[in-house]
């Protein structure tokens, strides 16, 4: 007897949900969203000093997918430059990590002009998979053939499970955009029918998991739910991965959506009480070191510093020095200053012509949560 789940033709958007199973949920999840939301409000420069966390959340949404790099790996690869194509499999790991974190810019960029819809998610399907293992997979086109999620190299007839059929694809895709834009009673539990209703569909060859991460915080921003799509919930999701693929598998095979959105509702409160602590966290670093920054340099850019800093918090000093709109001399005696001073730690030494990387780990480590630098 064959275990493969199908697609569950007809049964979305669900027709009914255990509402007395959720309320309790549906309160503690948007108060915790709430908490953190009012918090981001009060953080100047909010996408520049949560840029750790964005990084981050693209390291862990990438982690789910199999790939192994690390925050730090990451950054100092950026930090170094562009080599050209990755010639290594950390480096491919790598770009992908980069590319979800400038697909999921390009996504807020245009949602600026567009509502959230195929278009967006196709033009950031586009930029997730250029020159990295899916560019062959037709970046931004839904998929023509079957696809199915099981064992390396299984069989449809082995599969784990198999989703809609290609050529019911573009209806069910116009159908999952209409209800993006559907008055609901929650927009959390809405948001976690959405992302579960876009992973069933599977519709593209390659980058369906990262990019139904994506639309979380670009959905919670465009509906109000949060003032910036700053949201990250790939902790949660990549540390209870056996448990979220399950809980997926079971809207298809149970028609199982009440418990999809326990689970969902339970991944957004606890993840939005660890952003909360971390951008608190952030916040009171950053105010901690005006002042020290200041004190230390006696420099009249050394706030400039500052933010340049948490926003790239591992570089190469000779990026510092000529792109952070500081004048050279004052630019080199305040990384020399914070070096003394066991701010900066040195990455990598310089030799001859090439530069040091350096970081800054008091920041790195608030955004790992532990003292990984």
């Amino acid at each position: 007897m064959s275990t493969t789940v199908k697609y569950h033709h007809g049964n979305f958007p669900p027709e009914k949900l255990d509402w007395q199973q959720l309320i309790t949920l549906i309160g503690s999840a948007n108060a915790a969203v709430a908490r953190y939301d009012g918090l981001l409000a009060a953080i100047p420069n909010a996408s520049v000093l949560m840029s750790p966390l964005t990084t981050q959340e693209a390291v862990l949404s990438s982690r789910i997918e199999g790939t192994q790099a690390t925050m730090g790996e990451v950054l100092e690869y950026e930090a170094k430059g562009d080599p050209g194509d990755p010639t290594t499999p950390k480096e491919a790991d790598i770009w992908e990590v980069l590319n979800y974190r400038k697909a999921m810019r390009a996504a807020e960029s245009m949602l600026h002009e567009l509502p959230l819809s195929q278009r967006v998610i196709r033009e950031a399907h586009k930029v997730l998979l250029a020159g990295v293992r899916g560019q062959g997979k037709s970046p931004g086109e839904y998929r023509r053939i079957p696809n199915w999620i099981g064992p390396h190299g299984c069989t449809i007839e082995e599969a784990r499970y198999v989703p809609i059929g290609a050529d019911k694809l573009p209806e069910a895709m116009s159908t999952w955009e209409r209800y993006i834009h559907t008055p609901a009673p929650d927009r959390l539990v809405q948001l976690g029918i959405i992302h579960a209703e876009f992973e069933a569909l599977h519709p593209f060859l390659d980058g369906n998991g990262r990019l139904g991460r994506m639309l979380i915080p670009l959905f919670m921003n465009q509906t109000g739910v949060i003032q910036r799509p700053l949201f990250y919930i790939s902790a949660y999701l990549e540390a209870n991965r056996d448990t979220y693929y399950d809980k997926l598998l079971a809207v298809s095979r149970d028609d199982d959506w009440t418990g999809w959105c326990v689970f969902f509702l339970t991944a957004v409160q606890q993840q939005a009480e660890e952003n909360l602590k971390k951008a608190g966290a952030i916040l009171e670093l950053y105010n901690q070191m005006k002042t020290h920054f200041v004190h230390l340099t006696r420099s009249q850019y050394a706030i400039h510093a500052l933010d340049w800093i948490f926003e790239r918090p591992i570089f190469k000093s000779s990026d510092f020095i000529n792109s952070s709109s500081i004048p050279k001399p004052t630019a080199q005696r305040i990384l020399n200053v914070l070096k003394a001073s066991d701010l900066l730690k040195t990455v990598t030494e310089s030799s001859g012509s090439r530069p040091a990387v350096l970081a800054y780990p008091a920041l790195l480590n608030v955004a790992e949560g532990r003292a990984a630098f």
